[in-house]
């Protein structure tokens, strides 16, 4: 079993993305098993993160790395807060800062026009040095609710409206979400890829 260290500390991304990878040939290892610090995401696109994560986190390993760049897109609030969705309500945001944030910035938004978009990046590094990475996006639908709905996932997904469903992001099984959200889709195109 080939080992891959997820250069990430978010421990939602780690259970799903571990999730997801159960019946591969791979096997993720934490960026934290290794102690390898929090690199600062200085880009300006989902893609730009997580080169720059994967980069730093096989650099510091010498292991090939995955890393995932995701967030919540939102017409309304002309793509916010997209790239800055981790650390929409500050430095020391968290799920629910950030989630009062949101709900306040979109109460006097009409439901009809609170469409948005889970993004998600997953880069693939040989090494550090990888002058070609393998880079798989995913996107996934659905509408933005002022009332939080559901205990499961993580972020924004008790405000995340999937119409299809007839519920939040947070009301679907690990196994339903993995099958269909923004990070499944990529992982998915990412294993039909990867060596």
């Amino acid at each position: 079993m080939k080992k891959l260290v997820l250069a990430s500390s978010n421990p939602g991304k780690l259970r799903e993305l571990s999730a997801l990878l159960d019946e591969s040939r791979y096997k993720i290892i934490p960026q934290a098993d290794f102690n390898v610090p929090e690199v600062a995401e200085t880009g300006t696109t989902f893609v730009e993160n997580a080169i720059i994560k994967a980069r730093h986190a096989a650099q510091y390993t010498g292991l090939a790395a995955l890393a995932d760049d995701s967030g919540i897109v939102i017409d309304a609030l002309n793509g916010e807060p997209g790239v800055h969705s981790a650390r929409f309500s500050g430095s020391d945001a968290s799920d629910e800062s950030n989630n009062i944030l949101l709900v306040e910035r979109l109460r006097s938004v009409p439901e009809a026009q609170r469409s948005a978009r889970y993004q998600a990046v997953i880069v693939y590094m040989r090494n550090a040095a990888d002058p070609s990475p393998i880079i798989c996006e995913g996107s996934w639908e659905g509408i933005m609710v002022l009332e939080a709905k559901g205990s499961g996932g993580f972020g924004y997904d008790p405000y995340f409206y999937l119409p299809d469903y007839g519920c939040t992001s947070a009301e679907l099984s690990a196994d339903e979400k993995n099958r269909i959200s923004h990070r499944g889709q990529a992982l998915r195109l990412l294993l039909e890829k990867l060596p």
